[in-house]
């Protein structure tokens, strides 16, 4: 879920988790039918972001695209709950580059990665976290199986193909804790199916089978949530790294770290592989 918090996860980056009203250094552009927007650039503007996608035009390859893209975020400070809105409160199209979570962040690459231009950064970003670009908090894509199955034309589940064997499906009732409460508060609990690598499925051929510019969710196995965690895969020099943005208290970043000793044996996987245009 987008940016849940709860004492039992501790501080770690819940996977499209509830976001909160906070006050945020932002600017503000005109509303429309489609919601108010907040956007807070940070140190780019529009000239280095038009820059970046002229660049990444370049790039044929969808998964290596995302690896030049979400490169330049690579520092950039971890912060949570970002965006705006609620079964009570109003939804707001917020756009922050000057810090991400784990998953602002694959919001932001993903759409750079369709974007030519400023314009259609910000429609692309949209139309990549809201239902039918509907910005309200019932069309928010809340769950990273959600986000993906949504945007299916971009994106392919792999998760099956990455693991072989090894791979599990799990049903889910996302947003329903065990309980019996909800994690989003007013948001409908959803059934879903989730394919993912168990931790002990994980050996050298399944990260042989990752490619640069897949998103990976860490699956969790608690009741309502589909991953705990989202990043993205870079393989380098041999090496497979994930590519996040780190909540850890001696990060506190988007950073680079080696995929299997974050997994560290007991975490699982779900993959979704960059396609389409």
């Amino acid at each position: 879920m987008r940016r849940i918090f709860t004492p039992a996860l501790g501080a770690r980056c819940l996977a499209l988790g509830l976001a909160l009203l906070l006050a945020l250094p932002v600017f503000s552009l005109p509303g429309s039918a489609l919601g108010e927007e907040l956007v807070e650039l940070g140190g780019w503007n529009r000239e280095k972001i038009e820059g970046l996608l002229a660049e990444a035009g370049r790039i044929p390859e969808p998964g290596e695209k995302i690896e030049f893209i979400s490169a330049a975020f690579l520092d950039t400070p971890y912060l949570a709950d970002t965006l705006i809105g609620s079964a009570q409160t109003a939804e707001v199209l917020v756009l922050r580059l000057d810090a991400v979570d784990c998953f602002t962040f694959l919001d932001y690459v993903e759409a750079l990665r369709r974007a030519a231009d400023f314009s259609g950064f910000k429609e692309a970003l949209r139309r990549i976290r809201y239902r039918d670009g509907r910005v309200d908090f019932f069309s928010r894509h809340h769950f990273f199986s959600e986000w993906a199955a949504a945007n299916s034309d971009h994106l392919q589940r792999v998760t099956e193909l990455v693991g072989g064997a090894g791979a599990r499906r799990a049903k889910k009732r996302l947003n329903a804790k065990g309980d019996g409460t909800a994690y989003l508060p007013g948001y409908p609990v959803r059934e879903r199916e989730i394919t993912f690598i168990p931790p002990e499925a994980i050996d050298s051929s399944v990260l042989e089978r990752l490619r640069s510019g897949d998103y990976v969710g860490i699956y969790s196995p608690l009741p309502g949530l589909d991953v705990s965690h989202t990043g993205i895969v870079v393989k380098r020099g041999g090496q497979v790294l994930l590519r996040h943005a780190s909540s850890s208290s001696r990060l506190k970043k988007v950073v680079d770290q080696e995929l299997s000793s974050y997994l560290a044996g007991s975490k699982g996987l779900v993959v979704y592989r960059p396609g389409g245009p």
